[in-house]
C-alpha cells in the first residue's frame, strides 16, 4: 500500500519550529492549566518524596491517566535515588524525555490507495455527537486540497438535516462535491452511491461523514459497521484505507472509553484529537498512547480549516512544556 503524509518533513528545522509555534499557541490553555501546574511544582525546587507525590497528583489531574502518572513518578523517583537527578528542573527535563520515549517511531501519515489505478482513497470518519467531526473533516479536506488532490465528501448522516447542511457549507467553501441521500434514508446506501460517484469521476479521496453516535448505542454502532462493509465490497483492495475517529480533547478520560468501543466496531486506524486548544488537560494525548494501540494522526487547534496539525510527539512535548513567554 502506498503511504503518503499530510504535514511537514520532520527533518526540516524551519518547519519543525513553525509546527512548535502553532502548537504553542494552540496549547496555551494546557500550559496555563495542567502543564503549568507541573512546571510550578518542579521549577526551582529540590526533589523530595512529597514533591513527587504532588507531581503524580498533578499528572492525574492533567488527564495523563492514573497508571501512566504512577509509572512516570516511579521513573523520576528511581532516577533521583540513583542520584541521576537532584532538582525539580532536572526532573522536568527528565519527564519530557520520558514522554517523548512513549512514542516509538511509527507511521502517522494518511494511508492512500495503491497506485494510480487503485481507485479513490476512502477515509471513513466517525465520532460521538458534538466531538467536532464535521469541522475535522473540513480540515482534512482542506489539507488534501492544498496538496493538489481532488476530494469528494459523502454525507452519511441521514438523520439530521443540519448535519448535511453543515457539510454542504464546507463543501462550497472548499470547492469539493458532496454526495447525499434522502433524509432518514439508509446511510450505507449513500456510502455506496458515493463510492460509485468517486470512482466514475476519478476522485483522489472520498471522505465519508457518519452520524454522530454515542459509543453505548449498539444499533448505531452496527450501522457504522454496515457502512464500512459496504465500502469494502464496493471498492475492494483495502477500502476504507483510513478509519479516523474524532475525539473531543475536552472530554478527557471518557474519550478513551469511547475509542475502545469504536475500535471494536470498525477497526480504527487513526485518531483526530479535536478541540485540543480548548482544554487545560492536554495529557489526554499521553493517555491515548498508553491505553490504545491507535496513533494520533491529527490535532485540531481551532475552528478554521487551517487549524489542524499533523501530530508529531517531539513538537507536541516541546510545545506542551514551553516556558511562559518563550
Amino acid at each position: 500500500m502506498q503511504v503518503s503524509g499530510i504535514g511537514y518533513d520532520g527533518g526540516s528545522m524551519a518547519l519543525f519550529r513553525a509546527a512548535i509555534e502553532k502548537l504553542r499557541k494552540g496549547l496555551s490553555r494546557t500550559r496555563e492549566g495542567s502543564t503549568g501546574a507541573l512546571r510550578s511544582i518542579l521549577a526551582g525546587k529540590p526533589l523530595s518524596a512529597q514533591l513527587l507525590r504532588d507531581l503524580e497528583r498533578a499528572m492525574i489531574q492533567a488527564d495523563i491517566g492514573i497508571k501512566t502518572a504512577i509509572e512516570l513518578r516511579k521513573d523520576i523517583e528511581a532516577a533521583w535515588q540513583r542520584s541521576e537527578i537532584e532538582s525539580g528542573d532536572q526532573a522536568l527535563a527528565f519527564l519530557k524525555d520520558q514522554l517523548r520515549a512513549y512514542y516509538p517511531p511509527e507511521d502517522r501519515s494518511l494511508r492512500f490507495a495503491p497506485g494510480s489505478e487503485g481507485g479513490p482513497t476512502v477515509i471513513l470518519v466517525a465520532g460521538v455527537n458534538g466531538a467536532g467531526k464535521t469541522t475535522s473533516i473540513a480540515k482534512i479536506a482542506k489539507a488534501l486540497r492544498d496538496q493538489g488532490k481532488s476530494v469528494m465528501l459523502a454525507a452519511c448522516d441521514t438523520f439530521r438535516a443540519a448535519a448535511v447542511e453543515q457539510l454542504e457549507i464546507w463543501s462550497r467553501r472548499l470547492g469539493v462535491e458532496v454526495i447525499k441521500g434522502q433524509q432518514g434514508g439508509d446511510p450505507a446506501a449513500v456510502a455506496f452511491d458515493a463510492c460509485e460517484a468517486a470512482s466514475a469521476r476519478k476522485v483522489d479521496v472520498l471522505i465519508i461523514d457518519t452520524a454522530g453516535r454515542l459509543h453505548t448505542q449498539e444499533p448505531l454502532m452496527r450501522q457504522l459497521t454496515k457502512i464500512k462493509n459496504v465500502v469494502q465490497k464496493k471498492l475492494p483492495g483495502g477500502a476504507p484505507h483510513e478509519v479516523i475517529l474524532v475525539i473531543d480533547a475536552t472530554t478527557g478520560q471518557n474519550g478513551i472509553n469511547q475509542a475502545k468501543v469504536f475500535a471494536e466496531a470498525i477497526e480504527v486506524t487513526g485518531i483526530f484529537l479535536a478541540k485540543l486548544d480548548g482544554t487545560a488537560r492536554g495529557g489526554i494525548v499521553i493517555a491515548i498512547r498508553e491505553q490504545l494501540a491507535i496513533p494520533v494522526k491529527f490535532v485540531g487547534l481551532g475552528e478554521t480549516p487551517d487549524d489542524v496539525q499533523p501530530f508529531d510527539p517531539d513538537s507536541f512535548v516541546e510545545a506542551m512544556f514551553a516556558a511562559p513567554g518563550s
